[in-house]
C-alpha cells in the first residue's frame, strides 16, 4: 500500500539572487554613487561584479576594494572639502577664471594629470592592481585614435580608472598599453550591458543627465557649452542602449541641475541625490522579494604593503600653465 507523507513543515529555502552593479559617467553628478552604495550596504547586498565608467569607475573601483560606504563617504568629504580649495575654482565650469585660463593655453594642452588627481581623490590603500579588489571590476575607457570601447579589468588598477575618467582637453590622455586613453563616457556612459546575465539582477544608475530648463542668463557659456555637450553624447548614448536592453533596475538619478565639473557642491549633490536612493532601495525590494546572498569573498592577491605615499599637492596637478609674470 502506498503511504502518502505529510508535507514538510520546512519548506526549501529560496534561492538566492545575486546583483551586478553598474555605475554610470557623470562628472560631478556621480558624486550620487555614494547613496547608491549605502543603499546597498543598508540591505546587506554585495554585488558579484561591477563595471564602471568615468566617475563610475572611481568609486565603482573604491566600492570593488571593500571600502565601506561610510568611509568612501567620509574620504570623499573630506577631500572636497578641505583639499579642493583650488579645485572648486578652478572647475567651476561657469567660472570665469576657467573660461579665462583655456584662452591662453595652447590648444593641445590639458589642464589637469588625470593619475595625480585620482591620487588625491582616491583613499591611499587602494589595491594596485584588479587582483587585489575583492568584487571583480571592468572599467571603460576610450581608445582616442581607434575610436573604440576598451574594457579594462585586469593589471594595474590606478592607470585603468585615470583613463576611464579623462574627460577630452580637461585631463589628459592616459598611454596605456600602446593607446591614448580617455573618458569612457564617450562610447559607453552606463556599462549595464558588460555585466548584463552575470547575475541574477542587473542593477544601473544612471547620472549622465536629462533636459531642463533655461536659466535665463542668455544661454550658455562657452564652457559650459563644451560640458554640456558631452553631457548631451552621454545620454543619447544611454537612451539608445535602453531601446534594445534594459537592466533589471535601472535608477535615473535626478541630479540634472549640477554641472559635471561642480564638485565642490557635494552636499548638495547628495541632497538631491537622497529620492534616488530611497527610489533604488524600493525598486531592489520589488525586484528581489526573496533572500539576498552577498557574493563570495575573493581573497586578494597578497601584495607587499606599500611604502606610505607623499600626497601631491594641488599644483602638481596642473599640466602646461605657463608661469605668471612678475610684477615691477
Amino acid at each position: 500500500m502506498t503511504q502518502t507523507l505529510p508535507p514538510s513543515p520546512h519548506p526549501p529555502p529560496a534561492k538566492l539572487q545575486t546583483i551586478a552593479l553598474a555605475l554610470g559617467g557623470g562628472g560631478a553628478r556621480g558624486l550620487a554613487h555614494i547613496l547608491m552604495i549605502e543603499a546597498l550596504e543598508e540591505l546587506n547586498i554585495r554585488p558579484v561584479v561591477i563595471a564602471g565608467t568615468s566617475i563610475g569607475a572611481v568609486f565603482g573601483a573604491a566600492y570593488a576594494a571593500g571600502l565601506s560606504a561610510s568611509l568612501i563617504r567620509a574620504h570623499t568629504e573630506e577631500t572636497l572639502g578641505q583639499r579642493f580649495d583650488f579645485m572648486r575654482n578652478l572647475l567651476n565650469a561657469r567660472a570665469d577664471p576657467v573660461q579665462k585660463l583655456f584662452n591662453f593655453l595652447p590648444l593641445r594642452s590639458a589642464l589637469l594629470n588625470p593619475a595625480a588627481l585620482l591620487e588625491l581623490i582616491l583613499p591611499s590603500r587602494m589595491p594596485r592592481d584588479f587582483s587585489g579588489l575583492s568584487i571583480p571590476l571592468e572599467v571603460v575607457a576610450t581608445d582616442f585614435y581607434a575610436q573604440t570601447q576598451i574594457v579594462l579589468k585586469e593589471g594595474p588598477l590606478a592607470p585603468a580608472v585615470a583613463a576611464s575618467m579623462a574627460l577630452p582637453a580637461i585631463f589628459q590622455p592616459v598611454m596605456l598599453e600602446g593607446r591614448q586613453l580617455m573618458d569612457g563616457g564617450l562610447v559607453n556612459p552606463l556599462p549595464f550591458d558588460l555585466v548584463a546575465g552575470r547575475a541574477d539582477i542587473t542593477v544601473a544608475i544612471d547620472v549622465s543627465g536629462a533636459a531642463r530648463e533655461p536659466d535665463g542668463a542668455g544661454g550658455p557659456r562657452a564652457m559650459e557649452a563644451v560640458f554640456a555637450a558631452t553631457q548631451i553624447l552621454q545620454r543619447s548614448i544611454v537612451r539608445e542602449k535602453l531601446k534594445s536592453m534594459r537592466p533589471d533596475i535601472y535608477i535615473d538619478v535626478d541630479v540634472y541641475a549640477f554641472h559635471a565639473l561642480e564638485f565642490h557642491k557635494l552636499k548638495d549633490v547628495l541632497a538631491a541625490a537622497a529620492p534616488a536612493k530611497e527610489a533604488l532601495k524600493q525598486e531592489l525590494a520589488r525586484v528581489l522579494g526573496r533572500p539576498i546572498v552577498a557574493a563570495p569573498e575573493r581573497v586578494p592577491q597578497v601584495q607587499a604593503e606599500p611604502a606610505p605615499r607623499k600626497r601631491k599637492r594641488l599644483k602638481d596637478l596642473t599640466l602646461a600653465l605657463p608661469k605668471p609674470r612678475k610684477r615691477k
